[in-house]
């Protein structure tokens, strides 16, 4: 189940990341609230799963989660640069937080 929160946890600090992105520097109401909730909830989240696991490879997956998700947002939705060191860069972050998942050990 803590494995669970962190997935989520990570998948809203894309949210958040994406909102901060919309906001435009925090003029924009509705981007603000929203990266405010996603912020929040993958905070929250990432802080119940750090009651049962180790801090190391659930932040590590975390991150990763948000950053592969994050660029793989800005290049379908947004227009970011599509290139294949990219898409192969993202490929070894996931890669790495499926290994970490799997390293992951519960107290």
């Amino acid at each position: 189940m803590a494995w669970l929160l962190v997935v989520v946890a990570g998948l809203l600090e894309t949210g958040f990341a994406v909102c901060l992105k919309l906001s435009h520097g925090f003029t924009r109401l509705w981007p603000t609230v929203a990266f405010a909730a996603f912020a929040l909830g993958s905070f929250g989240l990432l802080t119940l799963a750090l009651r049962k696991l180790d801090v190391g490879p659930a932040y590590a997956v975390w991150t990763g989660i948000g950053a592969a998700g994050t660029a793989i947002y800005g290049m379908v939705f947004l227009g970011d640069l599509v290139s294949t060191l990219k898409i192969v860069s993202i490929t070894l972050v996931i890669v790495g937080v499926i290994g970490l998942q799997l390293s992951g050990s519960t107290h």
